[in-house]
């Protein structure tokens, strides 16, 4: 698609054009800057409070009108064939929209570049020959480091053009990745536009194999949801769940490269960790056990056992007056708060205020004219506190955890008919903790005080909640996340094929139950755009035996020779060919990830250093000095590099609890790479791959 057999622009030069409006760009995008930095409002607050949040408004404008140098102000153009509507072009009139990651105006307010998430935009993303949307030119911009070196232009509407594929949008794919994740903004594909543009108020799943986009897609989703309903989001909040540490590192500079600031991203152990910390962990079974659904009824049989019925009155003295509650009608208030289910806490509230009531009705029946005080009043008497720890005691949810772990015949009680026997002594302590604090709590207890703070007190919910590798979620995990979107939605990002957990979801229906959004929409995504062909087709053998019926990925990207498996002559030749396949990647440019079983990462790391390599940890950043980065299968899971070696592919099976985990987790070590391949094996390869 060369722009210049159908060029229009009024210069003869159009790339020289293009760099200026660029040039032009940065200098109005400055000037916003400036404008924002010299706002004075020390005259237009009332007070102290008013000035604190529009001063830190004010900050969060500046630092979103920050020029990126390295990024793109812009990377495409629509020329419409048809004036667009000023309204839904953000002020703008005429038939020439720059897209880019913001929007910037010149001084009189006419827009030089559109965000790329404003409706006038989408025709970017979407128009085709075959529906051209109004679009008589596409055309994109190639950079090279934040200058503007190429341009290519695609006529929807010309016959006479012959459809290609565009070269600069798959040299931005293929482009070598240093340091953090990059957005996707410049390459966003239709199927992956409509998601990102799926409205607020639904929930949406995206099945996506490895190369998909479906990490870039649920970020750019919100993006493009802060844009669409910012005053709403902007209340009730937004968050972004991954796997670790690392990955959120890795995918932390996406949103602010998109103007987004603002956005919380956490792991579920973040999530849960409030109340205790977490310093043991289970054996898989326990694990599986306490992260199964059925522990959500045992806790709240747990909270509700402390319910006992009243066998006494209730005599509340004001005065030289007695006024009696009988215990029967004591006994109908706890039936109706049960009946009601209301949140235990909630309850625990009520009850006083309820006995307070029946006192205020005797009090009126005798002619007094009580107030709402003395109802408080009463409800804060002796006889009455008395009364509601008898009948309703407050209930601390860790130590109610504690107990069901600790006592054998209290957790019996609870889980029967939930939980067979066995499944009570897999989770029983065999030594119980003295206490909360002393206690060596594991992960999955965490999400069981979760569970039990949510049944006592109700979790404050957000408005839209993204959750990135979702498929290694435990039921429980996944009701932890959905209370914290419980009134609100969510964009679940995942794949069952790298489900690497013993507790992982079998389908995304279950998973959808479990979070409370059993009405989601599934989408799949099966093209890929980052892992070469010949390297998905290879890791997609495994697909029949851990994930059966899933659709292998097709990946659009031809890379000859992108893949190499190589054995060598036994173990003790191993770590120096690992140490070679390592070198030999690092003569390409981009980033390269070396990748083992957990259990042979200290020996790789002896032989990097011993011939002189250094290399970063996952979730470090690579950068044009350091490219190398020795990964634990284990943390592999999200990450991708240019380059990737793969040390010892039955290690990384071995290294999990059984095969179908074991092989999955080598599945996700596989699909790592975006440009090329190495497999190194001393011992036989696993059956499906030889």
């Amino acid at each position: 698609m060369p722009a210049h057999e159908h060029e229009s622009d009024t210069t003869t030069d159009p790339l020289a054009h293009e760099r200026a409006h660029l040039t032009a760009s940065r200098a109005a995008l400055r000037a916003m800057r400036e404008d924002a930095q010299a706002l004075d409002i020390r005259d237009v607050t009332a007070n102290w409070v008013n000035a604190a949040v529009l001063q830190a408004q004010i900050t969060d404008r500046i630092k979103s009108l920050a020029d990126l140098a390295h990024t793109p102000l812009f990377f495409g153009r629509l020329d419409y064939l048809h004036v667009v509507g000023a309204a839904q072009a953000e002020g703008a009139e005429g038939e020439q929209f720059y897209i880019g990651r913001r929007h910037v105006h010149d001084a009189d307010g006419d827009p030089m570049v559109i965000d790329w998430r404003a409706p006038v935009s989408q025709p970017f993303y979407r128009a085709s020959r075959k529906d051209p949307l109004d679009v008589g030119r596409r055309r994109r911009f190639g950079y090279t480091g934040g200058e503007l070196t190429a341009y290519e232009d695609e006529h929807l509407t010309d016959p006479a053009e012959a459809e290609q594929t565009s070269k600069l949008l798959q040299a931005e794919i293929e482009r070598p990745r240093v340091g953090p994740m990059r957005d996707i903004v410049a390459t966003i594909q239709p199927e992956q536009d409509e998601i990102v543009r799926s409205e607020l108020g639904g929930t949406v799943c995206v099945q996506g194999g490895p190369g998909t986009g479906k990490t870039a897609v649920g970020l750019h989703r919100v993006a493009y949801l802060l844009y669409a309903h910012r005053e709403r989001l902007a209340r009730t909040g937004t968050l972004v769940i991954g796997p670790n540490k690392s990955f959120l590192h890795y995918i932390e500079q996406v949103l602010p490269a998109l103007g987004e600031l603002e956005v919380k991203q956490a792991t579920v152990d973040d999530l849960v960790t409030a109340q205790v910390e977490v310093r043991g962990t289970d054996e898989a079974r326990a694990a599986v056990v306490k992260g199964d659904a059925r522990m959500a009824q045992v806790l709240r049989r747990a909270i509700r056992s402390h319910v006992t019925m009243p066998v006494e009155p209730v005599m509340v003295v004001r005065g030289s007056r007695r006024w009696r509650v009988p215990a029967y009608e004591i006994e109908e208030m706890v039936k109706e708060l049960l009946a009601r289910d209301m949140r235990y806490g909630a309850a625990h509230e009520a009850l006083p205020q309820r006995i307070a009531h029946a006192v205020l009705v005797r009090m009126e029946e005798a002619g007094e004219a009580p107030d709402d005080r003395v109802q408080n009043a009463v409800a804060r008497t002796p006889a009455v506190k008395a009364a509601v720890k008898a009948v309703w005691p407050a209930v601390d949810p860790s130590k109610l955890v504690l107990r069901l772990l600790s006592d054998p015949e209290f957790l019996a009680a609870q889980a029967d008919g939930l939980l067979t026997e066995d499944e009570q002594k897999t989770i029983l302590w065999t030594r119980p903790a003295r206490g909360v604090k002393s206690a060596k709590w594991s992960a999955a207890d965490a999400v069981l005080i979760d569970e039990a703070n949510d049944l006592v007190a109700r979790t404050h919910s957000l408005g839209h909640v993204v959750i990135d590798e979702a498929q290694d979620l435990s039921p429980m995990q996944y009701r932890a996340v959905g209370r914290r979107c419980s009134t609100g939605s969510a964009t679940v990002l995942g794949d069952l094929a790298q489900g690497t957990t013993p507790w992982s979801t079998q389908s995304w229906g279950q998973a959808l139950h479990h979070l409370g959004k059993s009405d989601a929409v599934v989408e799949e995504l099966t093209a890929g755009f980052r892992v070469p062909r010949e390297v998905i087709a290879y890791a997609s053998r495994l697909l029949p035996v851990i994930s059966p019926g899933l659709a292998a990925v097709e990946s659009v990207r031809e890379a000859p020779g992108s893949l190499s498996v190589r054995e060598t002559a036994g173990a003790d030749a191993l770590d120096a060919a690992v140490v070679a396949a390592c070198e030999e990647s690092l003569k390409h440019e981009g980033s390269t990830g070396l990748i083992a079983a957990d259990a042979r990462i200290p020996a790789l790391a002896q032989a990097l250093t011993e011939a002189g390599h250094t290399y970063l940890s996952p979730g470090q950043e690579t950068s044009a000095e350091s490219r190398l980065t020795l990964v634990p299968a284990s943390l592999a899971k999200g990450l991708e590099y240019d380059y990737v070696v793969l040390d010892e592919p039955a290690a990384v099976v071995d290294g999990e609890p059984d095969e179908r985990t074991g092989l999955r987790r080598l599945y996700v070590a596989l699909t790592r790479a975006v440009s090329g391949l190495i497999v190194l094996h001393a011992a036989p390869l696993p059956e499906q791959l030889a």
